[in-house]
C-alpha cells in the first residue's frame, strides 16, 4: 500500500472531475466507458410533414432513405423516422439502449404506442430497449421517432425569447445501437454527489474532506478497462453515504415534476406533444421506481392526453390509483394570477376540480401555480371554497428589488381567508437533484426554526422533458447522509401534512402576492386584454340570459354544454385512427383537419394561461388566441340571441328591440338604437336589474334631466356640461378642467392638464414582452398636440362629444373622442390608435387635485389600497401595478376615478392617475402591439367616498353596456326584473345554471361584498323558487345554508369582501 500523500484541496478534486468528465480523458476516465460497444442501426428512413399526424396516419406515409445528419424541418414541422434495428448475438446478458441525439424533440413510438420522450436538451439521450437481452428475445425490431421541428424551448432566432426562426433546419447527430454499463452509471452517479459534498460543505467542513478523500480513493482503486475493480469502488462510496444524519436533519421532500407552459415560445399543438414525451418518460420512471412520486398540474393538458394518448392517459390513471402520479393544481391551466376577473378564477378551479374528480377520482387540496406573475389577494379565499387549503409556487423568487421574508407562511387574503402556502427554498421548480440544491434549500429557508421540512421540485421544466432516472438515483442515494438534510421521495400531501403539524410558528402575510418583476405584462397585447374583458362579458351575459330564458320558458333549453365550451379549451375533433371516439362539432362547418387542432370551442380559460393572457407568446400563439376570441364573440352572440328570443316568446308587443341589463342595478342611460338602413339613433332608455325593457318608441318622452350643452370658444376649446360634471378641454384635447358642478369642486390640479399623453422609452433587461424597469419613467416625454386639431362632434341635447387627432410620433397616431351623455356621472374618452413603434410605452395621465397616501385599485370581487409614495423599496417596487376596471385616489369628502373597458396596467404616483396604454417589445413576438387599437376609457369626480359616490356600478356600466337584441317576434310590452339586491355594497355577480345537474331548473347566483363592510341585504327575485340553499364555489350544497324565502326576498349577510353562493332551485314549469 502506498504511503499516504499530504493532498492538495484544488488538484484533488479535479483529479476526481476529469475522471468523471464527458469532454476530458474520455478515452481513459470512468465517463468514457459508460456505454460498451455499439453499432449502427440496421436502416433507417424519414418523410417530412408540415402537420401533426397521428401515428396510424403517419406510418402509413412513404419513407425514403434517411442519414445521419439529414437536414430536415424547417421550424414546426415534423420529421417521421422509421428506425429498424438488429441487435447482436454477442450482447446476450447486456443492457441495450437506442441511443439517439437530435436538435429537435423526439418521441418514440413501439408497437403502436407511445414509449419514452427523446430530448438532448432534457438529458434524455437513449432509449432502453432491454435492461437484460435474453436468449429467446428477438434481435429485430422497427421503431419510430416522431420529431418535432422545434427544442425544449422553441426556436429562438439567436436566444432563447427571440421570435421563432421559421427557416431554422435540424438533424439527428446520433443513431445508433449500444450496451449500456449500469455498473459505471452507478459510480458516475456516486463520484458526482460526493464532488457536490465536497464543494457544497467547503474546506472548512470536516465531512467535506471525507466525501473528497473517499471519492480520491475510489479513482485510487477504480480502473474504468477493467469492471472488476468497480465492486471495491463502489463499497467505499456506499460506506460514506451509509453513514447517517441525526433526527434533527432538515426533511426535503423530493418530487418528480414537469412544468410545461400551455403554450409560449411553441403553439398550442405542440404542448400536447409535449405532454406526451414527458409523461410517457414519467411512467417509466414510475414503473422502474416504485418509491418514486410524480405531480403533475392543469386539467387542460391531461384532456389532451386522454384525447390524443387514450393509452398514457390509461396508465396515468393506473399509477394514480398507486399513489405515485398525483394530480395537483385543481385548475384548468395554471392561470396568470392578476389579469382573469373573479368569475374566471372560480371557472379555472370548477373545471379544474370537476376534471380531476372524474377522472382521478379525488379533488386536489393543493393550489399548484409555480410561475405565474403575481398572486391576487383574492385567490386564499377562492381556494378555500373550492376545497384547496394549501398553495405552492416560487416565482417571488425572482422578485427584482426585495427578497420574499418567507418559504413557509399562512396567507390571508382580502377577506380574512387563510391557507398554508409554500415556496420551494431552492426557488426552482426544475431541480436536478444535485447536492448544490439540496444544501441550498436548507441554506436559503427563511422559515429555519419554524419549520423543518420542504419541497424540492425535480425535473426539466417549462417546455417539458421532466425527471430522469439520473435525478431519481441521486435523491435516492441521499436519503439519509451525515452533513445532508434528509431527502425522501415524497409527495405534495405528504409535505403539506408534515408542514400543518409543525405550523403553530408559522408567520402570516397579508394581502396580495405583488411579483416586483414581468409588470410589462400588465400591458402587452392590448388586443388579447381587450379580447379577454370582452368575452368574459359575454359569458356573463350569455349565463345571466340564458338562465332567466329557462325560468320564462319551458321549451328553452340551458346551452350547458356549448358555455362549458366556451369556458374551457378543447379540440375540435375531426375523426384520426389513434382516437377512441371523435366527438359532434358543436357548430359546424368546420374544415377537416388530419390532425386535431384547436378548435372555437371551449376556450377562454385556456387563453388565460400565465402565458397567454399576460402577451408574452410567440406571435402564432397570440394570433391563435385571437382566433378563439373571435370564436367566442361570434358563438355567444348567437346564444344571446335565442336566450333574447326565448325571453320573448308569448309576451305581447311591437316587434323590434329589446333592450337587456345584464347587471344588478337599475340604469337609465343614452344608447345607439339601431333604425331601418343601418342608421342608429340616440335614446335615453330605462331598463331595471337583471331584467328587460321595450326599446322606446318616438312618442316615449324624454325623462326630465338636463341635457348637454357643448360650446366651442374662440380660441378653440370647447366644454361638455350635462348639469353632474362640466368638461373643458384646450384646443389640443387636454383635459384643463373637469368640475363637480353641485359643488363647484375642481378635479384637475392647478397648473396641469389630464388626458396628458406620454411616451416613455421601454428597453428592459432582458424579458422584452414581460418587463418594464423603473428607470423607463427617467424617460417621460409629453405628447403635445396640435392646436385647432380639437372639433365639436356631437353638438348635444342627449349627448355631447368633441374629437381630436393627435399625431404620437412619425409612424403612430391617435384620434379621440370625448364623450359626455345626460345624466352620466363621467366622461367616456372612445380612442383610436394606429401604433408603430419599438420599444415605446404609451401611457395617459390625469394629476388630480386630490392628496392622499394612498390610491384603490379593484381587484377580482374587491378591491385594495396601495401607496401613492415611494417611502420604501416595497412602495417603490410597486411603480407598475395592475388594476381591473377602475382605480381611485380619494380624499375627504372628494375623489377622482378613473375607469377603463380593456386595460390593467396603472400607477399612481403621487397625485398623477396614470392609466398603461400600449407597448412595443419585440421578443418572443416581433409584430406585438403593432397596428390598430380602439379602447376607452373615463374619468368620474365624486363627492364622498368612491363607494357612495357608485364608483364601482359605473365601472361595470362602461364595461357591460346595454344591450339591443333583436326580437324575433313580438318583444315584451312592459319592463320585467329577474333579480335585485337591496343594499349597493353587493355585488351579484353571475347567475348560471348549476353544474351538475344540466336538464334541471336550478341556478346558481354569485355575490360578493364590494365596498369593504359588513352588510346584510336581500335579495329580491322574481323568479318561481322553490328552494334556496348556500353552496361553495364548487356548487356543493352547505348542509346548514337552507334559506327561507320571504315575500319573494332572501337575507343575505356578508363580511368585507366575503364571496357567497346560493343554488336556486325554481319550480317546475306549468304544463
Amino acid at each position: 500500500m502506498a504511503a499516504p500523500a499530504l493532498k492538495h484541496w484544488r488538484t484533488t478534486l479535479e483529479r476526481v472531475e476529469k475522471f468523471v468528465s464527458p469532454l476530458y480523458f474520455t478515452d481513459c476516465n470512468l465517463h468514457g466507458r459508460l456505454f460498451g460497444d455499439s453499432c449502427p442501426v440496421a436502416a433507417l428512413s424519414s418523410f417530412q410533414t408540415p402537420e401533426r399526424l397521428p401515428y396510424q396516419e403517419a406510418v402509413r406515409q412513404e419513407f425514403r432513405p434517411a442519414q445521419i445528419g439529414d437536414s430536415f424541418g424547417p421550424t414546426w414541422w415534423t420529421c417521421w423516422f422509421r428506425v429498424e434495428l438488429t441487435i447482436p448475438e454477442a450482447w446476450v446478458g447486456q443492457e441495450v439502449h437506442l441511443r439517439w441525439e437530435s436538435d429537435g424533440e423526439g418521441l418514440v413510438w413501439r408497437d403502436g404506442e407511445p414509449v419514452q420522450g427523446l430530448t438532448k436538451e432534457g438529458e434524455k439521450t437513449s432509449y432502453v430497449l432491454t435492461d437484460r437481452l435474453e436468449e429467446g428475445d428477438p434481435r429485430s425490431l422497427t421503431l419510430y421517432v416522431e420529431v418535432a421541428c422545434n427544442g425544449l424551448l422553441g426556436a429562438g432566432k439567436g436566444s432563447m425569447i427571440a421570435a421563432p426562426d421559421p427557416e431554422k433546419m435540424f438533424q439527428v447527430s446520433r443513431a445508433e445501437l449500444a450496451v449500456f454499463r449500469r455498473d459505471v452509471h452507478r459510480l458516475l452517479v456516486d463520484l458526482e454527489l460526493l464532488l457536490g459534498i465536497a464543494k457544497g460543505l467547503g474546506e472548512d467542513n470536516q465531512r467535506s474532506f471525507q466525501a473528497l478523500y473517499t471519492a480520491n480513493q475510489m479513482v485510487n482503486v477504480c480502473d474504468p478497462a477493467q469492471p472488476e475493480t468497480f465492486p471495491v469502488a463502489q463499497a467505499l462510496a456506499s460506506r460514506f453515504f451509509g453513514q447517517r444524519g441525526g433526527e434533527s436533519q432538515h426533511t426535503i421532500h423530493a418530487m418528480g415534476h414537469c412544468h410545461i407552459d400551455t403554450a409560449w415560445l411553441w403553439p398550442f399543438k405542440e404542448t400536447v406533444r409535449k405532454c406526451a414525451r414527458s409523461w410517457v418518460t414519467a411512467v417509466q420512471l414510475m414503473e422502474q421506481n416504485p418509491e418514486f412520486i410524480f405531480a403533475c398540474s392543469q386539467a387542460q393538458q391531461l384532456e389532451w392526453v386522454k384525447s390524443h394518448y387514450p393509452g398514457l392517459h390509461a396508465r396515468l390513471q393506473e399509477f394514480a390509483c398507486r399513489g405515485q402520479f398525483v394530480p395537483v393544481g385543481g385548475t384548468w391551466v395554471e392561470m396568470d394570477g392578476n389579469l382573469p376577473s373573479g368569475e374566471a378564477m372560480v371557472r379555472q378551479f370548477l373545471q379544474g376540480q370537476n376534471f380531476f374528480l372524474q377522472e382521478f377520482g379525488k379533488m386536489c387540496s393543493e393550489f399548484w401555480l409555480p410561475d405565474t406573475f403575481g398572486y391576487s389577494a383574492q385567490l386564499p379565499q377562492i381556494m378555500r371554497s373550492c376545497g384547496i387549503r394549501y398553495f405552492l409556487t416560487q416565482k417571488l423568487s425572482w422578485n427584482l428589488v426585495n427578497s420574499f421574508p418567507h418559504h413557509t407562511f399562512f396567507w390571508e387574503g382580502l377577506d380574512g381567508s387563510r391557507v398554508l402556502a409554500h415556496f420551494p427554498p431552492g426557488d426552482s421548480y426544475g431541480m436536478q437533484g444535485s447536492v448544490e440544491e439540496v444544501l441550498k434549500t436548507v441554506v436559503k429557508n427563511r422559515d429555519k426554526g419554524r419549520t423543518n421540512h420542504s419541497a424540492f421540485l425535480f425535473g426539466f421544466g417549462d417546455g417539458g422533458g421532466g425527471p430522469t432516472q439520473t435525478m431519481v438515483d441521486r435523491l435516492k442515494r441521499l436519503h439519509n447522509t451525515d452533513g445532508l438534510p434528509r431527502v425522501q421521495l415524497s409527495s405534495p400531501g405528504r409535505l403539506f401534512s408534515a408542514l400543518e403539524t409543525d405550523s403553530g410558528q408559522l408567520c402570516t402575510w397579508v394581502g396580495e402576492l405583488f411579483l416586483e418583476l414581468h409588470n410589462g405584462t400588465y400591458t402587452t397585447h392590448a388586443q388579447i386584454k381587450k379580447g379577454n374583458r370582452e368575452c368574459e362579458r359575454i359569458l356573463h351575459d350569455v349565463e345571466l340570459l340564458s338562465s332567466l330564458a329557462v325560468a320564462r320558458s319551458a321549451q328553452f333549453l340551458y346551452p350547458a354544454a356549448q358555455l362549458q365550451d366556451l369556458w374551457r379549451s378543447g379540440w375540435l375533433l375531426a375523426p384520426a385512427t389513434n382516437l377512441t371516439s371523435s366527438p359532434t362539432p358543436l357548430w359546424p362547418p368546420f374544415p377537416a383537419f388530419p390532425f386535431p387542432v384547436l378548435g372555437s370551442c371551449r376556450l377562454l380559460l385556456l387563453n388565460q394561461f400565465h402565458d397567454v393572457v399576460t402577451g408574452s407568446c410567440i406571435e402564432l400563439v397570440a394570433e391563435e388566441a385571437m382566433c378563439h376570441y373571435e370564436d367566442i364573440r361570434a358563438h355567444g352572440n348567437t346564444l344571446l340571441s335565442a336566450a333574447a328570443a326565448a325571453l320573448c316568446a308569448g309576451e305581447p308587443g311591437p316587434e323590434g328591440l329589446l333592450i337587456v341589463n345584464t347587471l344588478p342595478w337599475k340604469r337609465t342611460e343614452v344608447l345607439a338604437l339601431p333604425r331601418p338602413g343601418g342608421a342608429h339613433s340616440l335614446a335615453l332608455v330605462t331598463v331595471p336589474s337583471m331584467g328587460y325593457a321595450p326599446a322606446p318608441t318616438s312618442l316615449q318622452p324624454l325623462l326630465p334631466q338636463q341635457p348637454v350643452f357643448v360650446v366651442q370658444e374662440t380660441d378653440g376649446s370647447v366644454t361638455l356640461d350635462n348639469g353632474i360634471i362640466r368638461v373643458r378641454l384646450d384646443p389640443t384635447g387636454c383635459l384643463t378642467s373637469l368640475v363637480l358642478v353641485a359643488s363647484g369642486r375642481e378635479a384637475i390640479a392647478e397648473g396641469t392638464v389630464g388626458n396628458q399623453f406620454v411616451l416613455f422609452d421601454d428597453v428592459p433587461l432582458y424579458w422584452d414582452a414581460w418587463d418594464v424597469m423603473d428607470y423607463h419613467l427617467e424617460t417621460r416625454k409629453p405628447v403635445r398636440g396640435q392646436a385647432g386639431t380639437l372639433a365639436v362632434g356631437i353638438e348635444g341635447g342627449m349627448r355631447g362629444s368633441a374629437w381630436f387627432l393627435l399625431q404620437i410620433s412619425p409612424n403612430s397616431r391617435l384620434s379621440q373622442e370625448v364623450v359626455l351623455d345626460v345624466g352620466c356621472p363621467y366622461v367616456r374618452f372612445h380612442t383610436e390608435v394606429h401604433w408603430h413603434e419599438a420599444h415605446k410605452f404609451l401611457k395617459v395621465e390625469f394629476p388630480a387635485r386630490v392628496r392622499s397616501p394612498q390610491a384603490t385599485y379593484e381587484v377580482q370581487f374587491g378591491h385594495l389600497q396601495r401607496p401613492t409614495h415611494h417611502n420604501t423599496s416595497w412602495d417603490w417596487a410597486r411603480f407598475e401595478v395592475w388594476a381591473h376596471r377602475w382605480m381611485d385616489l380619494s380624499e375627504h369628502g372628494f375623489g377622482l376615478a378613473l375607469l377603463n373597458d380593456c386595460k390593467y396596467g396603472a400607477s399612481v404616483r403621487g397625485n398623477v392617475l396614470s392609466l398603461s396604454l400600449l407597448r412595443a417589445p419585440k421578443a418572443p413576438d416581433a409584430t406585438a402591439d403593432m397596428g390598430r387599437h380602439e379602447f376607452t376609457y373615463a374619468l368620474m369626480p365624486h363627492k364622498g367616498s368612491f363607494q357612495d359616490a357608485g364608483v364601482i356600478p359605473a365601472a361595470y356600466s362602461l364595461n357591460f353596456p346595454l344591450l339591443a337584441l333583436p326580437a324575433p317576434g313580438p318583444a315584451p310590452a312592459a319592463a320585467w326584473s329577474a333579480f335585485s339586491v337591496s343594499s349597493p355594497a353587493v355585488v351579484l355577480e353571475t347567475v348560471k345554471q348549476a353544474e351538475t345537474s344540466p336538464q334541471s331548473r336550478t341556478l346558481v347566483l354569485r355575490l360578493y361584498e364590494a365596498h369593504g363592510s359588513h352588510v346584510d341585504c336581500w335579495l329580491h327575485t322574481s323568479l318561481p323558487v322553490q328552494e334556496a340553499v348556500l353552496c361553495d364555489l364548487l356548487e356543493r350544497r352547505d348542509p346548514a345554508g337552507h334559506l327561507p324565502l320571504q315575500d319573494d326576498r332572501l337575507k343575505l349577510t356578508f363580511s368585507p369582501f366575503q364571496v357567497q353562493s346560493l343554488l336556486l332551485v325554481l319550480q317546475p314549469p306549468p304544463n
